[in-house]
């Protein structure tokens, strides 16, 4: 059995459509939620699925605080969700190529520190880009850098505004995403 740990700071809609789609996966089982935000939407989504959750400020990343419940719950792979700190050396040399996270735009394009949600959104929409979509990426120490796994695109018509552009790649991230990560552990069997 392949435990996963999601870790998200907002809404959770990602994280409840992995939750969801590997209810009846006798091999692969989400264990863990955490989050940096006690007012995380993600919580409420997940707790109707029996997951225990764990709270975490930004000094419980870096000083070992999460490493060391990851360890105790024996957690074999971390799944970013809208997870807007960065993790830190210790937690990716323990989970190395076992940390992946999804990104709303296609990387290299828009990523790095700030660059998250609407902000990307803003910018595919500045730019005027014909296509846009997400990329999802094992998690290395700079902020979207690590080696990229898939991408999926989808085309942009003229007069798009932030929130049609933001439901289009949404669409991507739940149609994608849980599947990336069973082919991911299925592989790494």
């Amino acid at each position: 059995m392949k435990k996963i740990a999601i870790f998200a700071s907002g809404s959770g809609s990602n994280a409840e459509n992995i939750v969801k789609y590997f209810q009846q996966n006798d091999k692969i089982k989400v264990h863990l939620v955490g989050s940096n935000n006690s007012e995380a939407k993600v919580l409420d989504r997940v707790s109707r699925y029996s997951i225990p959750t764990t709270i975490f400020n930004k000094e419980n990343l870096m000083n070992g605080d999460v490493l060391a419940i990851l360890e105790q719950k024996q957690i074999d792979f971390i799944v970013l969700a809208g997870f807007l700190l960065k993790i830190p050396k210790m937690i990716i040399n323990k989970y190395l190529n076992k940390i992946i996270n999804i990104h709303p735009s296609l990387l290299p394009l828009y990523g790095g520190k700030g660059m998250y949600g609407n902000y990307v959104h803003q910018k595919v929409l500045e730019e005027g880009d014909n296509e846009t979509g997400i990329t999802i990426h094992f998690v290395n120490e700079k902020y979207d850098d690590g080696a990229i796994i898939f991408q999926a695109k989808c085309p942009l018509e003229d007069n798009l505004t932030i929130k049609k552009i933001a439901k289009k790649v949404h669409d991507l991230e739940m149609k994608f995403y849980p599947k990336i990560i069973e082919n991911i552990l299925n592989e790494s069997n």
